[in-house]
């Protein structure tokens, strides 16, 4: 749907890591600007779908993109192409209007930027078939092939976002997803991005393998443990934390082994402190310290984590807090992103992924058939 100015209304999807589900939202932009914010919803994965993503994830690991690849990954492929058309389908009869392009990232199983790999599984022409509607995905393969590391793709779109609330700069956005990646924005507009270390990923890890849950809710294991200081410190020894420059990670680049000898509360108040420590750490290498930072994904739902946030950080605001929708930032940015591809607009630049010229990127899928909505 076209609103004019080039703007368009645009359905952007993410499902991460943390494997809970697909957030979809919808967004009026030209990849410039946003004009106005449409509805969002997450639909969650049923315990088979997300046992099959799971199985695909695992394998993923032990492959390592060498030699033929895992059968489990199309039956994980076909459960995300699934739950992405009945999420699309509840957007578009929650809007009332049907999206002229869709923003498809795809579940990510392995990402190896030095060797110019990057694995999101899904078919963007399954979607594209599914809800009558173009599909842009693929956006982080031609930085990659670029020698940039394809991650993160959305400062582009925080930019967008400090623009349209009227945030003084510098700023930086802190999304903590299973991963965690901050953007400084600068008061020129310059751009600064890298992945800073784990988010939820690794807490999530030790809560599942203690039986206690998805996620550590409130923070309240953390909350009850003590932090082990020598297990920390061997954790910030991690050679991500060393050198400048953009970067970025897998959620399973970090060891869990020594989580066996501790207990849930103290395993989890340990990563909690180091996924905070990791945000400080590598903020140092920002040019100049950030007025405010904007905290969203689900990290900014654990007060324990943004405890440590705020005195590691100082101003820490959620993104709810200023009045963004900090659970769909990152579907949002796939909306955005697909119309800045569409239009050839660069996605990523020099200072955000280490490409050496700013990129543009994705590619299109058009409907090939017509497929009734449910």
């Amino acid at each position: 749907m076209h609103l004019g100015r080039g703007v368009m209304l645009v359905m952007g999807f993410m499902s991460g890591t943390s494997l809970d589900g697909v957030d979809v939202a919808l967004l009026e932009t030209d990849g410039e600007r946003i004009d106005a914010f449409g509805p969002c919803a997450m639909v969650a994965f049923s315990a088979a779908e997300r046992a099959a993503i799971e199985r695909a994830t695992e394998d993923a690991l032990a492959w390592n993109g060498f030699g033929a690849t895992p059968a489990s990954f199309a039956a994980a492929a076909g459960v995300i192409e699934s739950a992405h058309v009945r999420a699309g389908q509840a957007a578009i009869a929650q809007a009332g209007r049907i999206p002229g392009l869709v923003g498809f990232h795809g579940q990510t199983l392995l990402h190896r930027p030095e060797r110019q790999l990057s694995v999101q599984i899904g078919d963007p022409q399954a979607i594209a078939d599914g809800l009558r509607i173009p599909v842009v995905a693929q956006m982080r393969q031609d930085d990659l092939l670029a020698g940039g590391q394809g991650a993160p793709l959305v400062p582009a779109y925080h930019a967008a976002l400090a623009e349209r609330i009227g945030l003084e700069r510098p700023v930086a956005f802190l999304n903590v997803g299973g991963v965690a990646n901050l953007t400084w924005i600068g008061e020129d507009g310059s751009l600064v991005a890298f992945d800073t270390g784990p988010g939820n990923g690794l807490i999530d890890q030790v809560v599942q393998a203690h039986g206690q849950g998805q996620y550590d809710d409130g923070g309240r294991f953390a909350a009850a443990g003590a932090v082990d200081p020598q297990v920390l410190a061997g954790l910030l020894s991690h050679p991500h934390f060393r050198g400048e420059g953009p970067k970025s990670l897998d959620r399973y680049d970090f060891p869990l082994e020594w989580a066996d000898a501790c207990s849930l509360e103290d395993a989890a108040a340990t990563l909690t402190a180091f996924t905070a420590a990791s945000v400080a750490l590598t903020a140092q290498a920002l040019p100049r310290p950030p007025k405010v930072w904007i905290v969203c994904g689900g990290g900014s739902h654990n007060p324990t984590l943004m405890t440590a946030l705020r005195d590691l950080l100082g101003d820490c605001r959620t993104a709810d807090e200023m009045a963004l929708r900090g659970d769909f930032v990152e579907a949002e940015a796939m909306a955005f992103l697909a119309a800045r591809s569409l239009r050839g607009l660069p996605l990523t630049f020099p200072g955000t992924t280490g490409v050496d010229r700013p990129m543009t990127g994705g590619t299109i899928w058009h409907p090939s058939r017509i497929v009734e909505l449910v």
